[in-house]
């Protein structure tokens, strides 16, 4: 067997006469060859910049060589999005995310026909999960978005382009280039606070004053993505028979499962995309007439009804219950799970229920020993939450517990009563605090 000196291919380059050099683009090179290989819209941006912060140490870790990020922007139908029909909005959704990820394997076979080295992590799934519910993207493509200067996130937390609104998506190439890409981003925001993505989101995920509750968005929202499939699994594996499976989930909801296995996962929602007015295109129609966009637009999403997937007991089911009476609530544990004590520390900030900590003021000492030790200080205090690394100040509860005992209680595998029984959670200061504590986090 020949080995590597005589191989007949190595034999080959090594006679083979020296290529030409690797092409040298300037950015407006980059952005037309972009532009070419299909997106509506692009920027450049260097992972150096200040703006792209942890970003360039994650896209490193995808693709050493990186120098630059590449955004691509891929334009919506409008009308489709704003369909109160969900397989038409569903249907473009997937429809320019796979155009977005060909944009983007394009522009990489283009560079690297040139001798530039490019790497396209995908614009979402799959995702990287074996750390689940940690980070899984790449690479956060708004905030490239926004640094290469293609728009600003909104009050629903979606970027807005300036002349396609919110009826786009995103994408990144990673490029091995090495030239300037300063950041310039837009020097106003595309969002005028209409405040139309509030009054359209039937779980309040959106509140007026602009706090986002990321945990009722991703359970009722994203309930056939990720956490909401993984306790489908769990309900058919705790159910006794047929019979004790359908009282959990009825038929069309099983239905509406096999959609998302076969065509791609399905939102409920995205009403805060479809009512958006912002961006030159859209605004010129509600300039217009905002009394028509609000009759065609908001009213029907507003009206229609449909399943609301909520957590008993959280401020989603209470904003439901009182605004949209006429639609139904479907009762669903968290989609959001920890696996970890750094998820736990991280989580709560996201699943945090502000209205169920009303009149509560307290701070929270954790100690957690054993497989993950760690110590963290939480304040709830005028319905904000603050968690802190470390011991700080004087704890009205202290809480020291075995990781693995109190990540059971989380997950429901182990009641609090029996770890404390168990002497796996100790307690310093009243139980009520820690009666308190849970509420502001159901599950």
């Amino acid at each position: 067997m020949a080995g590597l000196k005589d191989h007949p291919i190595a034999e080959r380059i090594r006679l083979k006469p020296p290529g030409p050099p690797p092409a040298t683009l300037s950015i407006e090179a980059l952005k037309a060859l972009t532009l070419e290989c299909g997106a509506d819209d692009c920027g450049v941006i260097s992972l150096d910049d200040p703006l792209m912060g942890d970003e360039a140490a994650h896209a490193r870790r995808a693709f050493p060589g990186a120098k630059l990020a590449v955004s691509i922007v891929c334009r919506m139908h409008r009308n489709a999005v704003r369909s109160p029909v969900r397989s038409a909005a569903n249907n473009e959704f997937h429809k320019v995310s796979h155009e977005v990820d060909d944009v983007a394997r394009d522009l990489v076979r283009r560079l690297e026909e040139m001798g530039v080295s490019a790497m396209n992590p995908p614009m979402a799934f799959p995702m990287e999960f074996d750390r689940y519910p940690e980070r899984a993207w790449v690479v956060s493509h708004k905030i490239v978005a926004e640094a290469a200067g293609l728009g600003k996130r909104g009050l629903h937390r979606s970027l807005i382009h300036p002349k396609f609104g919110s009826f786009i998506l995103l994408g990144t190439v990673l490029v091995d280039l090495d030239v300037e890409a300063p950041a310039m981003p837009l020097d106003y925001n595309p969002c005028f606070e209409c405040r139309l993505c509030v009054v359209a989101c039937p779980v309040g995920a959106i509140k007026p004053d602009g706090y986002f509750d990321f945990s009722t968005c991703l359970n009722h929202n994203y309930q056939q993505f990720m956490g909401g499939f993984t306790n489908w699994v769990e309900d058919i594996a705790d159910s006794k028979s047929a019979k004790d499976y359908r009282k959990r989930h009825p038929v069309a909801e099983t239905v509406k499962r096999w959609q998302s296995l076969s065509y791609g996962p399905n939102y409920n929602a995205a009403y805060c995309i479809a009512v958006c007015p912002a961006g030159e295109e859209i605004m010129e129609g509600y300039l217009a007439d905002k009394k028509a966009h609000v009759e065609k637009v908001v009213k029907p999403l507003q009206e229609k009804g449909e399943p609301l997937y909520v957590v008993r007991g959280s401020d989603a089911e209470s904003h439901a219950a009182k605004i949209f009476p006429h639609k139904t609530l479907r009762y669903v544990r968290t989609a959001a799970r920890a696996t970890s004590i750094g998820a736990f520390l991280f989580g709560v900030t996201l699943s945090f229920q502000r209205d169920k900590s009303k009149g509560l003021n307290a701070t929270y000492h954790f100690v957690f020993t054993g497989k993950e030790p760690a110590e963290a200080t939480m304040v709830i205090k005028d319905q904000k939450l603050t968690v802190s690394e470390g011991l700080i100040g004087e704890a009205d509860l202290r809480i020291q517990a075995d990781s693995a005992a109190w990540l059971k209680t989380l997950d429901g595998s182990l009641s609090v009563v029996l770890a404390l029984a168990q002497r796996k959670i100790r307690l310093k200061g009243p139980l009520r605090l820690l009666k308190a504590f849970g509420a502001c986090f159901p599950s």
